[in-house]
């Protein structure tokens, strides 16, 4: 999506140069820009080994388009092995681990080494949300 928008914009500068830009090439462009009330937010829960981005991952939860999604059976089955490699396909980090939940060897009190990501996918089930 990214590349095609990049080279609409970039036939619209050359066209203008030209002076052969038309309102139409511009609608045209315009209908290409994805819509923020389209997107929606995407979760990605990842229960890791450390606090490390390049742990090894545990346990996935992923929520798309509004929707739990089931988990996979098995490590080798999960969409990543690493929060690093969620990163490099689009996901942004919003919450790393809970130090606090580390602090005290003895107990457990909570998941440990969880980080949340989230993405913005197109809510359209025909256009959109690509899953993990």
């Amino acid at each position: 999506m990214n590349g095609d928008l990049h080279g609409l914009v970039e036939e619209c500068i050359d066209r203008l140069d030209r002076g052969a830009l038309e309102a139409d090439h511009l609608r045209e462009l315009l209908a290409q820009i994805p819509r923020a009330d389209n997107l929606v937010q995407d979760l990605l829960y990842l229960q890791c080994s450390t606090t490390s981005v390049t742990s090894q991952v545990l346990g996935v939860q992923f929520i798309s388009g509004g929707q739990v999604q089931p988990e996979p059976d098995s490590v080798a089955d999960f969409p990543y092995q690493s929060v690093l490699e969620a990163m490099r396909d689009g996901w942004r980090v919003v919450q790393f681990p809970n130090m606090a939940l580390l602090l005290d060897e003895e107990r457990t009190y909570g998941l440990g080494c969880e980080f949340i990501l989230e993405r913005r996918s197109n809510s359209n089930p025909q256009g959109g949300g690509t899953g993990c």
